[in-house]
């Protein structure tokens, strides 16, 4: 594998692509629509408003599993880093004070972020050891990687913090559904990603 500047392109723009595996395997590029601005603690909007932007801020973070998994593959690398998965949830729990929202609320919705790249990523090895010519031939930079996951991450906990009525009501899991199946179709995610998103949306609603 070699570094490509494209991906520096697609993160330094902020342009990150959902991944969409089409019938031949090979991985392609549809376009993200970008999350609906958060809505404000409190603000006079619906459960589903309030929740859409968490499941679409997942499906997006589940994008750069697959770059990830390309800067991972055939190095000594693994998909497991608790070193890194510590930064992250420490780092968001600060972002969260910060922005209002619960901070042990953000971990557990974190924790299930963290898990499902790690299907992603886990899946995608398994397709290209079987087949290596379904490999990808260039490594994105991980650093760069990474720092778009920060990006996201940021917006996650924002959109945490704004939706502490919808993620505690009743309501919650049937509104977080309907989001994630909209999410689904709107990025047209692929049966590993569905599953994954499906794993990074448990700890969303409270209790």
């Amino acid at each position: 594998m070699r570094h490509t500047p494209s991906v520096r392109r697609v993160l330094v723009t902020g342009a990150l692509t959902a991944v969409l595996l089409v019938s031949g395997g090979a991985a392609v590029a549809a376009p993200v629509q970008p999350a609906a601005a958060p809505s404000a603690p409190g603000a006079s909007v619906g459960p589903y408003a309030q929740l859409r932007p968490l499941a679409d801020l997942s499906a997006r973070r589940l994008a750069t599993a697959d770059l990830v998994a390309a800067a991972k593959h055939g190095t000594d690398s693994p998909i497991d880093d608790p070193a890194r998965e510590r930064q992250v949830l420490d780092a968001v729990a600060a972002q969260a004070k910060e922005a209002g929202a619960d901070p042990q609320a953000t971990v557990r919705i974190f924790r299930d972020q963290i898990e499902a790249n790690k299907v992603v990523q886990r899946g995608l090895f398994r397709r290209w050891d079987a087949d290596p010519a379904q490999a990808p031939t260039e490594r994105p930079d991980l650093a760069e990687v990474r720092e778009e996951i920060n990006r996201v991450n940021g917006e996650l906990v924002r959109s945490v913090a704004a939706s502490p009525v919808a993620r505690s009501a009743p309501y919650c899991a049937g509104a977080l559904t309907a989001a994630a199946a909209h999410v689904r179709h709107a990025h047209r995610l692929d049966a590993l990603h569905s599953v994954a998103l499906g794993r990074a949306l448990p700890s969303v609603c409270a209790g």
